[in-house]
């Protein structure tokens, strides 16, 4: 899924493109796409577009007289610029969005329908869309740290709860609990001041680095190549591979369709945390440090 960096790019390279041009028309290829009723989609063509935002992971399109167009793009959903008056491509095509000096397409990857376009008037309305997590880059420790604690969760899921940080999904906080050297599953309220205050500028920090590194990329032209498994990420879609940092086997822990990704030695103290699907697998023989999973790994000999 898009997160706060791949979201923020994505509005930066759009304002250069749309802001100040007529939303000339919406055409819609899926109509499980739109999700909202009133007001409807037909009132937005035509306005003019007076500025981009962003909500959590939602990509918001201001145009004329406080309407808003509300773009989720949930886990697959992903944006291409291309010359006036393409169509969106084969099955994967959702919408395009026609402006003056070229086409905004919408695709989204499998065969599960996510995401979600809604249109709401005023700000009142907007703000429903609005999930509220802190802003972090824009927050201090404090603040920080009251979000993280408000609840007791493992890091993981705090970090990547959208009513507690915005923009955060499950790419980025694997990087940034790497960064800290902190276990996914350690609880949020069992943290030390020291501990919140190294997650905190791990996550200022990380955040911060790919915002540069996805605006490098982009650079004059569209991010037509935004993914959840990025070269240079330390542990995130790299199992089995080499920590960065101390060359252990990167481990996971598979939950649904999420996916986590740590270094026993640097964020476990060499503890290999139980995957629910192999330990299943091999009951009371899951091995419990990098030792003993290295040796499972090598087998017999």
């Amino acid at each position: 899924m898009p997160e706060l960096p791949d979201i923020t790019v994505y509005i930066e390279c759009l304002d250069r493109r749309v802001t100040g041009r007529p939303l000339q028309k919406v055409r819609i290829r899926h109509p499980f796409l739109l999700r909202s009723v009133e007001p409807p989609l037909s009132d937005a063509e035509g306005r003019t577009v007076r500025g981009l935002r962003r909500l959590g992971k939602r990509i918001v399109f201001e145009l004329d007289d406080e309407l808003f167009l509300v773009l989720h793009l949930m886990i697959a959903g992903r944006l291409h610029w291309k010359p006036s008056g393409a169509n969106p491509p084969g099955k994967i095509g959702l919408a395009a969005f026609d402006f003056p000096d070229g086409t905004l397409t919408l695709t989204e990857a499998g065969s599960k329908r996510r995401a979600a376009l809604y249109v709401a008037r005023g700000e009142d309305a907007l703000a429903e869309h609005q999930p509220g997590g802190l802003e972090v880059l824009d927050a201090d420790l404090a603040s920080f740290d009251d979000a993280l604690r408000r609840e007791n969760h493992t890091l993981k899921r705090a970090l990547t709860s959208p009513h507690l940080f915005s923009g955060i999904g499950n790419s980025y906080s694997d990087e940034i609990l790497h960064r800290a050297q902190l276990s996914p599953v350690t609880w949020t309220r069992r943290l030390s001041d020291a501990e919140s205050a190294r997650l905190f500028e791990a996550t200022q920090a990380t955040l911060q680095h790919w915002l540069k590194q996805l605006r490098v990329e982009a650079s004059d032209g569209f991010p037509e190549h935004v993914t959840a498994f990025r070269e240079g990420m330390a542990v995130h879609g790299r199992y089995g591979q080499p920590c960065p940092a101390c060359g252990t086997a990167v481990q996971r822990i598979v939950h649904a369709e999420n996916e986590t990704n740590y270094c026993p030695r640097c964020q476990t103290g060499g503890k290999v945390l139980a995957d629910r699907s192999l330990s299943r697998l091999l009951k009371g023989d899951w091995p419990r440090s990098v030792e003993e999973w290295e040796a499972v790994r090598k087998g017999p000999g």
